[in-house]
């Protein structure tokens, strides 16, 4: 894989300021479930709300590799902060894709303001069955009408704009979704309180609700009844950036089980010297690896303009799957100390497990890679 110094000198930096700002307060955070304002105003000065607006809208426009290595820094640092800026990228890509000249400018323009934006898709009876929402949208004259609420909506409370899927036909399945930008400050939105979550807690994530919003007609991004079509294509391309912060967090674990195992002594030699041990840090570091590859190679893929899907589902669930179980085992190689609050591995091992099951459960990852083979 060959990176240009304007690639890895964007990692780097990005890097080097989670480890600088995030890393001495993230566990205090996580500890308190605070919201960390301070982090997310150093975010925006760093544009990482505006990583995928164009930039003939003011944002910074980079490429898919480029993304991705930011996500993967993120993940290696504070995976809560890398899921307000995933879902961000996740919209913005929405928008890029569906959205018109005078919708992007109207999202694009709270984002380079300093806003977040939210994607409200999923609800309290539908989760991995997107097609089974229940939020309507009804028209009325020149406007539609959403009423619903949509649950565990990261940058739920703190974003200005949100992509909000509805039914525009109760009777037609997947089918009778549509998609609509929808800005905060309309009136009849309201947000619940902060999820108390296992993990990823320096993300915002609530509840949204929609008591007769009122939206003009011409905010319907795309066509009528094609929302769940919008929603597909733009996870297709926003689930490399889950895959990206497994891949990291990953990468962490090994470092730190690493300089572990070098400073650990144990019946009078460094635990790196036990051959189980050797094992336990050889499968994380093959896990990383190999996943890092297949993560670039989607990212190579959609920057090409290729056929990139089945390399993201892949890449997701492969992402995910090696975060848990890296995690796990870097619990087991720090014993009893990688067990406790005073070191990371247990903060690493909550934050984990949210990426199978956000972004399309593993389980459904399996099931998509399978039917593309199988077709």
């Amino acid at each position: 894989m060959i990176f240009t110094d304007e690639d890895l000198e964007l990692a780097n930096m990005i890097g080097d300021w989670l480890k600088k700002e995030a890393m001495p307060v993230c566990a205090e955070y996580d500890e308190k479930d605070e919201f960390p304002q301070e982090l997310y105003d150093g975010m925006v000065e760093l544009g990482l709300n505006n990583m995928a607006t164009p930039e003939e809208y003011g944002g910074l426009g980079l490429s898919a590799m480029q993304q991705t290595l930011i996500a993967e820094q993120m993940g290696m640092y504070e995976a809560g902060l890398g899921s307000a800026v995933g879902v961000n990228a996740s919209s913005s890509h929405l928008m890029n894709m569906f959205g018109t000249d005078e919708q992007k400018k109207i999202f694009f323009d709270i984002l380079v303001n300093g806003g977040w934006a939210g994607f409200c898709l999923t609800e309290p009876g539908a989760g991995s069955d997107a097609g089974g929402i229940k939020t309507k949208a009804v028209p009325e004259g020149d406007e539609y009408v959403i009423n619903g609420s949509k649950c565990f909506i990261t940058n739920g409370a703190i974003a200005g704009v949100y992509c909000v899927f509805a039914k525009t036909d109760k009777d037609a399945g997947h089918r009778g979704i549509s998609c609509f930008l929808v800005e905060r400050s309309r009136e009849g939105i309201s947000t619940g309180s902060q999820e108390k979550k296992m993990g990823i807690r320096l993300s915002n994530t609530t509840t949204v609700n929609f008591d007769d919003v009122h939206v003009p007609k011409d905010h319907l991004i795309g066509e009528l009844n094609k929302g769940f079509k919008i929603a597909m294509k733009t996870l297709d391309e926003s689930r490399l950036n889950v895959a990206a912060m497994g891949v990291g967090l990953a990468q962490r674990v090994l470092d730190e089980s690493i300089a572990y195992a070098k400073e650990r002594k144990q019946f009078g030699k460094p635990i790196a010297a036990i051959g189980a041990i050797q094992t336990k840090i050889a499968d994380i570091a093959i896990d990383v690896e190999s996943t890092r590859q297949l993560v670039y190679h989607a990212a190579e893929l959609i920057d090409a303009d290729g056929p990139f899907e089945l390399y993201s589902c892949m890449a997701k669930c492969r992402g995910a799957d090696i975060a848990v179980r890296s995690a796990i085992e870097g619990i087991q190689i720090f014993g009893g100390y990688g067990y406790s609050k005073e070191y990371p591995m247990e903060k690493l091992l909550r934050d984990s497990k949210i990426f199978q099951i956000y972004e399309g459960t593993c389980e459904v990852q399996r099931q998509i890679v399978a039917g593309m083979l199988l077709r």
